[in-house]
């Protein structure tokens, strides 16, 4: 990992796939780095061109949906760089769903109905559509886990307002419908995500990285309802597949587990699948760049200074 020191560089943090500078307390610079987490571990191996992949991604996505609610981005001054407003965050992630699977469909195959206070059909199959989105909050535990929460809870516990929280529901569906015109567009299904908002100068603006495949699950839309029908898995474009190969491995963040290694075929796979799904999301072909360490740096000042 590369430590960066920038003018008036006043915080710094490091995620499990962020590292984030703040400067002057007024902006933040999020470099997405290759590295790649699951099951809240850090798997010992960097993806190359992953921090590229989601960068731009999210750089699309949200010029692409500003006109539905602000946010954060101002500048994409490298390939793997944002430069945005520091906003206030609500201590909440707003998960949408539009189909039964992963968290949901592990819950619903339990035998539960409701997850994070909404309820959820009987007679659903795994990857089925529910007959309308619904919304499934998270927020962070002690232990820096995400915990399922209600609505009721968020606002019991002052995570936000109940007026806040109708406008944050408004923006995430709003969000959602319009990230699943664009997927449809490019023969894709957003079948859930989830995203992040925060507070800038008393208004609502949406933050961090959106319709992303480390916040996203996308299927093929070609032969969805065919393999629905014959209950065959979904084909789908995503993490989900790196979680899964994991758990194959024995491996699932738990108390004494092992991470499995990690070939050079299998990084150069996530790699593949991970520029398979901008290409396909974006619909234009994924340009490599590679800067060094020195070039990232220069251009990461450089845009600060025409920010001032």
């Amino acid at each position: 990992m590369v430590n960066f020191s920038f003018p008036e560089q006043t915080n710094f943090y490091s995620g499990k796939v962020r590292d984030v500078y703040t400067i002057s307390d007024k902006w933040l610079v999020m470099i997405a780095s290759d590295r790649i987490s699951a099951f809240d571990v850090i798997l010992p191996r960097q993806i190359p061109y992953k921090g590229q992949v989601l960068n731009q991604i999210a750089a699309f996505m949200l010029h692409s949906t500003a006109d539905i609610c602000p946010n954060w981005l101002l500048e994409v001054p490298a390939p793997n760089v944002s430069i945005g407003s520091k906003c206030e965050p609500f201590k909440i992630e707003m998960v949408v769903r539009g189909n039964l699977v992963g968290h949901a469909w592990r819950t619903y195959s339990s035998g539960k109905r409701e997850i994070c206070g909404a309820q959820m059909p009987d007679g659903l199959k795994e990857n089925d559509y529910f007959p309308t989105p619904i919304i499934t909050p998270s927020t962070k535990a002690d232990a820096g886990h995400d915990e399922d929460i209600t609505a009721q809870e968020i606002i019991r516990r002052g995570l936000c307002t109940e007026k806040e929280w109708e406008i944050l529901c408004q923006y995430s569906l709003a969000l959602f419908k319009r990230g699943k015109e664009i997927a449809t567009r490019q023969g894709l299904i957003l079948a859930d995500t989830k995203y992040e908002f925060g507070k800038l100068n008393g208004n609502i603006v949406l933050m961090d990285e959106i319709h992303t495949p480390d916040s996203s699950r996308y299927f093929y839309a070609q032969d969805f309802e065919e393999r629905q029908t014959k209950g065959e898995r979904q084909k789908q474009l995503s993490k989900e597949f790196v979680r899964e190969w994991l758990i194959a491995n024995n491996f699932m963040g738990k108390e004494g587990q092992t991470v499995p290694a990690m070939s050079d075929e299998w990084v150069q796979t996530i790699s593949n699948r991970y520029i398979e799904l901008y290409e396909i999301v974006i619909g234009t072909p994924f340009i490599k760049e590679s800067l060094s360490e020195t070039e990232i740096n220069q251009k990461i000042t450089d845009a600060l200074k025409e920010l001032k």
